[in-house]
């Protein structure tokens, strides 16, 4: 037994330190693009030109992103906008062009971005738009000028999806350094003299009820020069900046040299004047590839620096748990099949236990269609999700691939129609329902209806928001034209094979009276078994849970696929077996319904992630207003009913192998 434990110990190390080296490990998804200056250009492969481009703007304390267009920023006059996939545009991302532009190794000291913004206070537009840069400054913490790398030369355009951000890296506790991918567009001091968020990196913001605009960056460029590799040019590999506050006393030649920062009072009693500037200098740096070029954004990303060893002693006790279970499961199933098959069958009939129920266990459950219905979902669910993550880990779905993930997901959702209207229409037909019609329809629209109910009533909140992050009215119609054009007939299409086939046989026959169930004991009734039943897989996933909403909620960026593979194959056996083990346990104190509780005892697992989700809400984040409120918990209950589906499924096919494994092995006459 010693021997066994220290070999899964060993397993797991090894496990986890190649889903470790794994996780790191991304394709950006097309090839590099060469950079070289004025002197060095020989052919068109080789290009002078960089332009930032800038992304939506995000808050800590609201989910409501806006668009860069809505501040009073210096833009782009040429405004291009770059294509978007449709998991950007489900994201809410908004990347457009920005005036910052300049050439290949050509450093740039103080340069103007456009015009003085100047805002008179007798005009009520320029009063206006101030009040909205202050409360950008007051509740939308950062900036998202991710400034994603892009190339001004209009025919590469098309080739550009690694989306290199600029980002603002400062030292934070302990040594470490950490990177943002975006920077504060400002800072305040409150009237109680105290400095809050971006305020307190400067001690000269120390007036009393003053706005300090973020209106000048300082910017790097390293670049991975391809001489002595044998290649032209020069590969972009980092890019960070440093914002700062300066008040430039001459706006046609700004020196960004020392000076007072750029303040702006509460009291709006006088005329504003804002310069936007930018500094911009080159570096070469060979000891940083291009192909791992994102790996100090996200090394440094916080609550990344996952506690390994508490993790392992999670993997270690649920895969101790798991042998245990199994060992229990495996001996006493021996001993019952041998010994009922042994006896003779009238000693069989006063025996008690699961064996008892055979001429009941394969009764039609209540509410079969609905069953049926939640089953197809979730197996369509399930693959859609294994899927993804397995392409994840390989790479494909990295995050210099803006959007690919939910590209993905909605793509093999659409067109897994037909594994759903399989499995729902033989289940049904297996029920001995007769209805085919209407489980056709319910299994195509019931819960992506649901579903779909829920997205739009959050879009209308942000469309009166005006959001960044609100689909627009085409994207909405290109859905429904993929979920009615290609989803629903698919679901079509399975559900004619599934109802082509014989119902499944079942190994044992069904009598024609129900048996009497007895008076049960607590922790066999069906709902303290429900409830215990999604404590252990809810365990294996608390952890990677926590990363999972910070990066949806916190703005912050998830890369450790592997891991969460490995987390999906543990929930996959926890499910499994919790629902296995509480199954039998029912079976032989001779309750024969099982069908709706081996689907609700893993199922519960989601009642428990929107518990922690609500603990979520309350600790961790700062969101204030109610309809970011509404929206982070309309948004939840999506994920809730689709972790609800996934986890039934499992839980259910699991219980069904088992019930007719059993019941297959004993002589019954």
């Amino acid at each position: 037994m010693r021997m066994r434990l220290h070999f899964s110990f060993a397993l797991v190390c090894l496990l986890a330190l190649y889903i470790r080296s794994f996780s790191a490990f991304y394709l950006p998804g097309l090839a590099p693009v060469s950079f070289c200056d004025k002197k060095e250009k020989a052919d068109e492969d080789c290009q002078t030109d960089i332009q930032l481009f800038v992304n939506r703007l995000d808050s800590v304390e609201s989910v409501l992103p806006y668009e860069y267009d809505v501040f009073d920023f210096c833009k782009d006059a040429k405004e291009l906008r770059p294509s978007e996939n449709l998991g950007q545009v489900l994201f809410g991302e908004r990347i457009e062009s920005s005036p910052y532009k300049f050439k290949f190794k050509e450093d740039v000291k103080c340069s103007r971005v456009c015009p003085p913004k100047t805002y008179k206070h007798e005009n009520k537009d320029d009063i206006a738009k101030l009040d909205f840069l202050k409360m950008g400054i007051t509740t939308l913490s950062f900036l998202c000028m991710l400034c994603v790398l892009r190339y001004l030369i209009v025919q590469w355009m098309k080739m550009i999806i690694d989306n290199m951000p600029v980002t603002w890296c400062y030292d934070v506790e302990d040594g470490q350094k950490y990177c943002n991918p975006g920077f504060p567009i400002g800072c305040l001091v409150a009237g109680d003299g105290r400095a809050k968020d971006a305020c307190v990196i400067n001690s000269e913001f120390n007036k009393k009820n003053t706005f300090y605009v973020f209106n000048h960056v300082d910017i790097k460029i390293k670049y991975h020069s391809g001489e002595q590799e044998g290649w032209t040019g020069a590969r972009l590999v980092a890019a960070t900046l440093e914002p700062k506050s300066i008040k430039h006393t001459d706006e046609d030649h700004p020196s960004c040299d020392g000076g007072n920062p750029m303040e702006v009072p509460a009291d709006f009693n006088a005329d504003v004047s804002i310069v936007y500037t930018y500094s911009v200098t080159f570096e070469q740096d060979n000891t940083i590839k291009w192909a791992s070029r994102w790996d100090y954004i996200l090394v440094s990303m916080p609550h990344t620096n996952i506690q390994w060893f508490s993790i392992m002693n999670s993997l270690v006790i649920v895969l101790f748990l798991s042998g245990m279970v199994a060992m229990i499961m495996l001996r006493t199933l021996h001993k019952d099949i041998a010994r009922y098959n042994q006896v003779d069958q009238e000693d069989a009939q006063e025996e008690s236990g699961w064996k008892q129920v055979h001429g009941d266990v394969f009764r039609p459950p209540r509410k079969g269609m609905l069953l049926s219905v939640f089953l197809g979902q979730g197996t369509q669910i399930f693959i859609m999700t294994f899927i993804t993550l397995f392409l994840a880990c390989l790479g494909f779905l990295s995050p210099a691939n803006r959007g690919a993930l939910m590209t993905c997901a909605v793509v093999l959702w659409v067109l897994l129609g037909t594994p759903a209207g399989y499995v729902s229409a033989r289940l049904y037909k297996t029920f001995g329902g007769e209805k085919w019609k209407t489980n056709v329809l319910l299994t195509a629209l019931l819960c992506p209806g649901i579903v779909f109910a829920d997205f739009f009533l959050m879009n209308l909140i942000l469309w009166g928001e005006g959001s960044s992050a609100a689909i627009p009215f085409g994207t909405l119609v290109a859905i429904l034209a993929l979920w009615f054009g290609i989803s629903v007939p698919l679901t079509f299409v399975g559900a004619y094979f599934g109802f082509k086939k014989p119902a499944i046989e079942q190994p044992v026959r069904t009598n024609q009276i129900p048996r009497q169930i007895p008076e049960q004991s607590f922790f066999t009734k069906p709902i303290p078994g429900i409830v215990m039943g999604g404590i252990l897989p809810f365990g294996c996933i608390f952890i990677q849970l926590f990363f999972i909403l910070n990066s949806i909620w916190s703005h912050q960026m998830y890369y450790m696929f592997g891991f969460l593979f490995l987390v999906f194959i543990i929930l996959l056996i926890t499910c499994s077996e919790a629902t296995i083990l509480l199954c039998y346990f029912h079976l032989c104190a001779e309750d024969y319904h099982w069908w709706w509780r081996s689907f609700l005892t893993s199922g519960f697992t989601a009642v428990y992630l929107f518990i922690y989700a609500v603990h979520y809400f309350f600790s961790k984040l700062q969101i204030i207003g109610m309809a970011s409120t509404i929206l982070y918990f309309g948004y939840t209950m999506i994920m809730v009913l689709i972790f609800f589906l996934f986890t039934g499924t499992i839980g259910f096919f699991a219980c069904f192998w088992f019930v007719n494994k059993i019941y297959s092995v004993v002589k019954v006459d």
